[in-house]
């Protein structure tokens, strides 16, 4: 993902903050299609007149997947396969074997490995970005949610930072299985134990998606009556009713609703007062009701849709984030392992040096120039020496389990169990651009390309339309409405059709009395205005006292104004971590390069003293602080070696230039199909005696 844009940081600060922050909106906005034009002015009276600060230029978006699966689309539509909105969704089982090229690296059974080719691992199998790629999927989901109407679920879009070894406090934020940043308790906890935001505060959206309710029930009664005068003498009337009805409801984005019922009945019953058995009794009513207040307007009704957008590239810029953390991680861990691995040799060395030195001591005490208790120092600084090397070995095992288990995912496959890894290269002190730029051209780096900034200010904007929403909660709802019915009747003449004649007399209806009406004249009668029913309305509702939409909208403006200040704050927050990384790796080349004189010094003081032990002017004790000086002195070396790699490394992952720099490929990182390695510049490969097994004699 790559940004672009120039800062503005340290410029003169007469602009107001309302005309950056208007940039930044209108950037915003500007990437969601459909949104209208007055929804893209910026935070108005809403924004804070702050200092002037560079607005990072937002990235457009990515839209990364793990798949070709686009899950903001509906998974079939109805007139491919009528029943496929309604079957459940297949996701594939995830993937516990480790990547091909895993196995490519084994060779006689060790892992010649590359820093390139364990951040090419790490992309394919760690956990930590496995599991963030499913929130890319997520984040689709509650697009097509929102495009029918409803809420949406939000995205634990957070950093996932369970791997093992590495940590670093630089850009570490949130955590866990899903990357959440939010969690449960305290003393200002709400319901259910958590604080919930103003997101998404305000009328509900219209439900967008049609849906037909239908209802067939058929029905068996009989009544006793307790009076048979109007029953024909009948002690009991029986009634079979057959209903068939159905609903259409739809909702606009306009809030607009509209709803059309369509009922039909058909009864026979022996009652003889019946005209028709069976009765046909077909009605329908269109109302569409329209709001002026509450609920009204495009914006209103489509804002979850535009904050679901804004939450994917919050997730985009996630993932980007996710990346730079877990390949700075990755580096970590291997250059802490070169250390190890280093720190390994130098103990062989030492251990072979002051075994060869108890050794020549023991044979001038055989022929009498040397002291007993020379041969005693010699000997226990043997053991030193062993119990250091064992202790290294175990700390060089355990940092290559370390490694494994950040670049692999089965840690029990059998080619990987006992394979060591070898680490191939080694840092180099070439020096960086970085390290002689202009802290203030860094910090403007850091400015465009950090995801933290990207994701403030897009939560910003959620919460720009959160206000929007809670500002049209706080009116009253005002509907207008207007409906249009019809019914109709029909059937055939009851055979227990009877009449009161002019006698008083009750006699049976002749054939044909009443004409018989078919169905389909009962629906041409719906619509031929033989029996309208018409009108029009408004509903108002006034809330008295009105204090929980007060109370959202007081709150999402409070919301918005800590969002504003964090904002700024992470401005504060990444110059000086900028300004602090360029420190750091100038300070940590000269102490490598001091080292390393003081290391070549203690070699040299170790023979020279080594050189007068053999013609007796000095002493075992003299050589073996020697041995202790020049021990000393590697470890340093190495200590500051692995500082000075692992700083180089933080520097790009603070600019958030580690993708450019080692040429990352963040769509290949999303499906975690990885083509050619990255290439890490700045590195030179291990001398050709080091690679071999450690321990290895």
């Amino acid at each position: 993902m790559r940004l672009y844009g120039k800062g503005m940081f340290g410029r003169k600060r007469s602009t107001s903050r309302l005309s950056s922050l208007a940039a930044i909106m209108l950037t915003l906005a500007g990437g969601q299609p459909g949104m209208p034009v007055f929804a893209q002015q910026s935070a108005d009276k809403a924004a804070s007149n702050l200092p002037v600060a560079p607005a990072p230029v937002l990235t457009e978006p990515l839209s990364l997947r793990q798949t070709a699966r686009d899950f903001s689309k509906p998974a079939g539509t109805m007139l491919g396969n009528p029943i496929r909105p309604y079957m459940p969704t297949q996701i594939d089982k995830a993937s516990f074997a480790n990547s091909v090229r895993l196995g490519d690296l084994v060779k006689d059974g060790k892992i010649y490995l590359s820093l390139s080719d364990a951040i090419a691992l790490a992309l394919e199998n760690n956990y930590d970005i496995a599991i963030a790629r499913y929130n890319l999927d997520i984040a689709d989901t509650d697009i097509l949610r929102t495009r029918s109407g409803s809420s949406f679920r939000g995205v634990n879009a957070g950093v996932v930072s369970n791997t093992l070894g590495g940590a670093t406090s630089t850009l570490a934020s949130g955590g866990g299985p899903g990357g959440t940043t939010g969690g449960s308790g305290g003393a200002a906890s709400g319901t259910s134990g958590i604080v919930l935001s103003t997101n998404g505060a305000g009328p509900a959206p219209e439900t967008l998606d049609p849906s037909v309710t239908g209802t067939i029930q058929l029905e068996r009664a009989k009544a006793p009556q307790t009076n048979t005068l109007f029953s024909g003498g009948l002690s009991a009337l029986t009634t079979n009713t057959d209903q068939y009805n159905f609903t259409y409801n739809q909702g606009f984005v306009t809030g607009t609703a509209l709803q059309v019922a369509f009922n039909n009945s058909r009864v026979t019953t022996n009652n003889p007062f019946s005209t028709y058995s069976p009765t046909l009794q077909s009605s329908f009513k269109a109302t569409a009701t329209q709001h002026l207040l509450q609920g009204f307007g495009i914006y209103i009704n489509k804002r979850f849709m535009y904050e679901a957008i804004n939450n994917r590239r919050i997730t985009d810029s996630t993932f980007r984030q996710q990346i730079l953390y877990t390949v700075n991680q990755v580096e970590n861990i291997y250059w802490g392992l070169v250390s190890a691995y280093e720190d390994v040799e130098a103990k062989q060395h030492a251990l072979e040096q002051s075994s060869q030195l108890e050794s020549d001591t023991r044979k001038q005490l055989e022929i009498g120039t040397m002291a007993p208790l020379d041969v005693v120092n010699a000997e226990s600084t043997v053991a030193t020496d062993k119990q250091s090397l064992i202790s290294s070995q175990s700390t060089l095992k355990y940092q290559q389990l370390i490694l494994k288990q950040a670049i692999a995912r089965n840690l029990n496959d059998p080619a990987l169990v006992d394979a060591p890894i070898i680490p191939t290269d080694r840092i180099s002190l070439d020096e960086l651009a970085e390290e002689k730029q202009p802290v203030e051209e860094l910090v403007q780096t850091a400015f465009r390309k950090r995801p933290e900034l990207e994701q403030a200010v897009l939560t910003l904007k959620n919460d720009e339309i959160t206000l929007k929403g809670a500002r049209n909660g706080l009116l009253p709802t005002l509907d207008v409405f207007g409906f249009y019915s019809a019914s109709a009747i029909g059937g055939s003449q009851s055979p227990d059709c009877s009449t009161f004649n002019s006698d008083g007399t009750i006699s049976s209806c002749t054939p044909g009395t009443v004409p018989s009406v078919g169905f389909g004249s009962v629906l041409n009668n719906l619509v031929n205005s033989t029996g309208p029913d018409k009108g029009a309305g408004f509903n108002i509702t006034v809330p008295i006292r009105n204090r929980t939409a007060q109370a959202d909208q007081a709150r999402s403006l409070l919301e918005y104004r800590q969002a504003e200040l964090r904002l700024e704050q992470l401005y504060t927050q990444i110059k000086m971590q900028v300004i602090n990384a360029q420190f750091a790796l100038t300070n940590d080349r000269a102490q490598v390069l001091a080292s390393r004189a003081a290391q070549e010094y203690a070699s040299q003081s170790l023979d020279s003293e080594t050189k007068k032990l053999h013609l007796g002017a000095s002493t075992t004790a003299n050589v073996l602080q020697q041995r202790r000086n020049l021990a000393t002195a590697e470890n340093n070396l190495i200590a500051a070696e692995a500082t000075y790699a692992k700083d180089r490394a933080g520097l790009f992952q603070t600019l958030a230039t580690t993708l450019d720099y080692y040429g990352i490929n963040l769509n290949e990182a999303a499906t975690g199909q990885v083509g050619a390695a990255p290439a890490v510049p700045g590195l030179s490969p291990a001398p050709a005696k080091e690679l071999r097994a450690p321990d290895a004699k």
